[in-house]
């Protein structure tokens, strides 16, 4: 299993969204790195949620991989704002995967707490200049992180 951290703005796409829909299509995604890294996801991986772009910005809860990368269509589609036409069906670009609700924490992890964990240093979200949308975590900084987290109860079935 491997783990991750997976950012949006909460005004696009926020946990409250992931949490009223059975899975996601995490799409545009348009940078290479973090493409890459969305390659290498496996189902049943997970994920942290993190809100971007927001004050305060930090990690709102868990959600699972619950589908492996393949081609991101929204590139395909002019009236899309991730349209990129240089991807097409026989030579996409760009992937994406889709994302299952697990977890709401009670209280965002917020950034200025990640960077005053000294476990925490070699995160990449904490790092200086580092704006990728999705990156890896450790198992160490993972359950690091998980320990600093309180979770709602679970919803009634």
């Amino acid at each position: 299993m491997q783990y991750w951290l997976m950012k949006s703005e909460p005004e696009v796409f926020s946990m409250d969204d992931l949490s009223k829909v059975p899975r996601e299509p995490w799409d545009g995604v348009r940078n290479y790195q973090a493409r890459n890294f969305m390659k290498s996801m496996k189902k049943g991986d997970l994920a942290f949620f993190y809100h971007s772009n927001c004050k305060p910005p930090g990690i709102a809860g868990l959600m699972t991989i619950a589908k492996t990368a393949y081609p991101d269509y929204t590139a395909w589609d002019p009236n899309s704002p991730y349209f990129d036409e240089k991807s097409s069906e026989e030579n996409p670009r760009w992937f994406m995967v889709d994302v299952k609700y697990k977890k709401r924490f009670k209280e965002l992890i917020t950034l200025d707490e990640l960077k005053q964990e000294k476990k925490l240093a070699d995160l990449p979200l904490v790092r200086k200049g580092n704006r990728l949308s999705i990156m890896p975590v450790t198992a160490q900084q993972w359950d690091y992180i998980l320990s600093l987290s309180s979770f709602l109860p679970p919803k009634p079935s």
